[in-house]
């Protein structure tokens, strides 16, 4: 059975939100509605909307309109096996001393890497994204330098792959927070796949907004793969909830963004350890200074 897609973007996540809210009261509302930052820094955000028939036109417009978004553009999507295409395109990702792979290449793991299994299903976080592999990587460089992290933080974890790979590692609890519910599942999903339920322990909350973090801080290692705007908001509290000469391990922005990123934790008492550009995105690790 086709499906039908409808998409727009329109400038600030407010008006964004809104509009996605305002697609759920239509007449025949979408099976899905997604609303996400468009990650070249214009400002602009997409909002989609999943249909099992063709939507309305004239309604479309009339909430285009309503909201200052363009016009929604309407597209058939091919009726096929999702996962088994991704599965197909999905291949192994060797990221330093770490594997990420699913579970249809678990024959291909090296004896010599850490294995961490993310099944296609689930395929946000995995290692291809260049943020994610630009976080592993910089992990890969902290313990190759011998730091070892007693406690951690993964903040908007995703799929909790950066959790996993810091729990296997250190074969100590990792916490790992998501705002997005579904994302939490999806976290403790992977957890349960990789024997580490009992050192992932997954938490719904907005940066560290539970008490549980608070409790837990001081960090001697957080990671924050996310976007630049929460970057930003983030900076205050990742000073007050990582340790003096504890290092944050951020990721989620633009080249052109990493200079403002980097700037504005400096300001709040980090320096740069280290910084690795991996296609247009950029992964910054940094150190929390003593004073």
């Amino acid at each position: 059975m086709p499906t039908f897609t409808a998409l727009t973007t329109l400038m600030g996540e407010g008006p964004a939100q809104a509009l996605g809210e305002a697609l759920e009261t239509l007449d025949v509302p979408p099976t899905g509605v997604g609303v996400f930052e468009v990650e070249d820094g214009s400002g602009l955000w997409e909002v989609g909307g999943y249909f099992l028939e063709m939507p309305d036109d004239i309604a479309l417009r009339l909430l285009a309109a309503a909201h200052d978004a363009k016009p929604f553009v309407v597209s058939e999507v091919p009726d096929q096996d999702w996962v088994a295409h991704v599965r197909r395109e999905l291949a192994p990702v060797e990221a330093g001393r770490f594997f990420v792979y699913g579970s249809h290449d678990a024959d291909k793991v090296p004896a010599d890497k850490i294995p961490l299994l993310i099944e296609a299903a689930m395929a946000f976080g995995t290692g291809h994204h260049g943020t994610t592999l630009g976080c592993l990587l910089a992990l890969g460089d902290y313990i190759s330098e011998g730091n070892i992290a007693s406690n951690v933080a993964d903040i908007g974890c995703g799929t909790a792959v950066l959790a996993m790979a810091a729990a296997s590692v250190w074969d100590k609890p990792v916490l790992a927070s998501d705002i997005d519910p579904v994302a939490v599942e999806v976290a403790e999903v992977n957890a349960q796949a990789n024997q580490l339920a009992e050192k992932v322990i997954c938490l719904e909350a907005a940066g560290f907004g539970h008490e549980i973090l608070a409790k837990s801080a001081p960090f001697d290692l957080v990671f924050a793969n996310i976007l630049k705007g929460p970057l930003l908001e983030l900076a205050p509290d990742m000073a007050a909830h990582v340790a003096p000469g504890g290092t944050a391990i951020l990721s989620g922005l633009l080249i052109e963004q990493a200079e403002g990123i980097t700037e504005a934790y400096i300001a709040e008492g980090f320096s740069l350890a280290h910084r690795r550009d991996i296609g247009e995105w950029s992964a910054l690790r940094l150190l929390r200074n003593n004073t």
